[in-house]
């Protein structure tokens, strides 16, 4: 973790101008500096750059903020990291917190896994350019793909030799530790020699895989030569490690990331050579999934770039699988789905060979569809038989209960109704079955292999395409505004009155900790419970801050909801730079507690009312329920002199 006064150095060297200035070029105008805006397509300058006010601003899509939000939109990355950004920059010593012994050893460990798997990217880079059978085999197949040199140079393209053991001597004699390039893959220890390694690549064409923040992860090699004809496996990728873990990575993404959050929209292919051919044709925002199944992580990842996919397949058998194992997820995910079949005999990489990239976006444009045309025209498609085209149908509305989006939903119920023939009702009460059964196993599975809770989604009750609002749902919603409380002023000191009325002085996190320890109370959301256990854990250090704490945290959820304001927020100085004063957080907290309390007691009641109808006999839920009831009619009297 950077410590405050680090970060106090980083913030005080840092200029606004000079940070933009290395993604936008700035013309000064008055005290303030004007340039294109790199968050869309601005073709007058629409940018605005304040050095006094240390903030940017862009006046037509409304995105800036000070460097950090500028460095974390534009180029995605995480608070931490945009802080180790400016301080290279600036020069400025990076100070952390003290590491335990087995902290230490498993950095030291990934460490050497990237700085291994750096160098045998260079490697496979210099056999490429400069060895005989590079040139005359790896370059003469990357010739054949029509990749120019500034693409196979961007996407830092390799070759292996044939020779099993290459690289394996190459790395001992430069002084690597063949160990380490065995546990990212690169090699394969042999079973029969002990201290023998062998090349897991050798013969093959190199496509190094790239973290979002730039790291070699992984390498992908595909067999070249006579040996392609009759394999069942061309491409060879590295296995999971510690540092690479397929479900969780994208190709490509690293080069498209600022061409999607630009373009507000991602295109998913199937193979390197999609990738790569479509950056060439002019194409950037795509990135592939490699003939995986996309899995939960990796829908996330690109969640942080755009909402708005465009799955780009084969038109064949495989390609129509593709993109029909894929769309229940990334609705789940609250994705906006399109999906585009090229024509009969093209793929990506063939299409965007033969297309400059405005033919290519235009045919894009014209043939997309929605997830329910897509399904429609692939499932329906001359059909009769009832039966099957009832399964069809239930197919297609299980898609759209996946929308949580109550207003989309109801739009595509609608458009569903028109396009199928079905009356509207039918399709609401088959679109309830589903709601009810929840996510899909698939969704669940992952969920709870990265440790995340299943959401429940409310069902419909007054109308069928809209949810009640339950007490759990507005307890929730206040559950938000405190831990935001917590994270972003909970090292603030506020003043209140003890159970004897005299005035004390208590860090927020910490008055709010024991407001709901009084009565045992906690959130719902077992996140906000870590870390607010966290925050008390560490609140009485000395120059300990919650938001600098939390916006480095490990836990990518918790730093997630630790992000400083963006564009979506109103650019003010008072919003970016300044805290609330004590007597404003002061009421906002309490009138926060008294709201929690009343959700959490009337979510209780419900609770417990339904435990006694299972237990009618059970008298500690009946004492619990007159209990709860007494709580309740105390907290609506004190609500009532708060808000009225």
């Amino acid at each position: 973790m950077i410590d405050r006064p680090t970060i106090d150095r980083i913030m005080d060297a840092t200029k606004i101008e000079e940070v933009v200035s290395e993604f936008v070029t700035l013309k000064k105008r008055g005290v303030n500096y004007i340039g294109l805006c790199p968050f869309h397509n601005d073709s007058h300058p629409s940018f605005s750059v304040s050095p006094t006010r240390g903030i940017c601003h862009c006046f037509t899509c409304g995105k800036g903020g000070n460097a950090i939000n500028f460095l974390m939109e534009l180029e995605q990355m995480t608070y931490p990291d945009a802080l180790r950004w400016l301080a290279k920059k600036y020069h400025i010593e990076i100070k952390e917190r003290e590491l335990s012994s087995e902290e230490k050893q498993r950095e030291s460990e990934r460490e050497s896994m990237f700085i291994v798997n750096e160098w045998a990217a260079k490697y496979f880079q210099n056999i490429l350019q400069n060895d005989v059978d590079g040139r005359a085999i790896g370059m003469q197949y990357f010739r054949s793909r029509g990749f120019r040199d500034d693409i196979i140079k961007k996407f830092q393209l390799g070759f292996s030799l044939n020779q099993r053991t290459a690289l394996a001597d190459a790395a001992v004699k430069e002084g690597y530790n063949p160990k380490y390039l065995a546990a990212t893959g690169v090699l394969i220890a042999s079973d029969k020699e002990p201290g023998q390694y062998f090349d897991r690549f050798s013969g093959r064409a190199i496509f190094p895989w790239f973290s979002v923040s730039g790291k070699v992860v992984a390498f992908g090699g595909r067999v070249l030569d006579s040996r392609t004809k009759g394999v069942n496996q061309k491409y060879v990728n590295s296995p999971d490690s510690e540092i690479y873990h397929k479900e969780r990575e994208l190709y490509g993404l690293y080069q498209a990331k600022k061409a999607i959050a630009k373009e507000d929209c991602v295109f998913m292919v199937e193979g390197y050579t999609d990738v790569i051919s479509m950056h060439q044709c002019g194409i950037e925002n795509v990135v592939a999934n490699s003939g995986t199944a996309l899995s939960v992580h990796q829908i996330r990842l690109l969640h942080r770039f755009t909402n708005n996919i465009v799955l780009l397949y084969d038109g064949d058998a495989a390609g129509v699988h593709a993109a029909l194992r894929g769309t229940n997820m990334l609705l789940e995910e609250e994705m906006n789905v399109k999906v585009l079949f090229l024509p009969d005999g093209n793929d990506p990489d063939s299409f965007a060979r033969n297309h400059t990239a405005e033919q290519f976006r235009q045919y894009i444009a014209d043939n997309q569809t929605d997830f329910i045309q897509f399904k429609t025209d692939i499932m329906l498609k001359g059909v009769t038989d009832p039966v099957k085209r009832s399964e069809a149908i239930n197919s297609i509305v299980e898609s759209i209960s996946k929308i949580k989006n109550q207003i989309t939903r109801a739009s595509y119920i609608t458009d569903c109704s028109h396009r199928l023939g079905v009356n509207e009702a039918v399709i609401i009460n088959a679109l309830n079955g589903f709601i009810r059964n929840g996510m899909s196993e698939q969704v669940k599975e992952e969920r709870r292999a990265a440790g995340l809770r299943d959401q429940n989604i409310a069902m419909p009750q007054q109308r069928p395409v809209q949810s009640a609002i339950t007490p759990l749902d507005k307890l929730r919603e206040v559950e938000d505004l405190l831990i935001k409380i917590v994270i972003h002023h909970g090292d603030e000191k506020i003043i209140v009155e003890d159970s004897e009325g005299n005035k004390v002085e208590l860090p927020a996190a910490q008055y709010i900790y024991l407001d709901m320890q009084g009565d045992d109370f906690k959130f719902h959301n077992p996140i906000y419970n870590q870390i607010m256990d966290e925050a008390m854990e560490h609140i009485e250090e000395e120059g300990f801050k919650c938001d600098t704490y939390f916006g480095s945290h490990s836990n990518p959820e918790i730093s997630k909801l630790a992000g400083l304001p963006t564009g979506e927020q109103e650019i003010t100085t008072a919003s970016l730079q300044m805290k609330m004063n004590e007597e404003k957080l002061r009421q906002q907290i309490l009138k926060d507690l008294l709201c929690f309390r009343t959700h959490y007691i009337s979510q209780r009641i419900v609770e417990v009312q339904q435990e006694f109808r299972q237990n009618p006999g059970n008298k500690e839920l009946l004492a619990e329920y007159v209990k709860l009831k007494k709580m309740n009619a105390l907290v609506a009297a004190k609500s009532n002199n708060v808000f009225n």
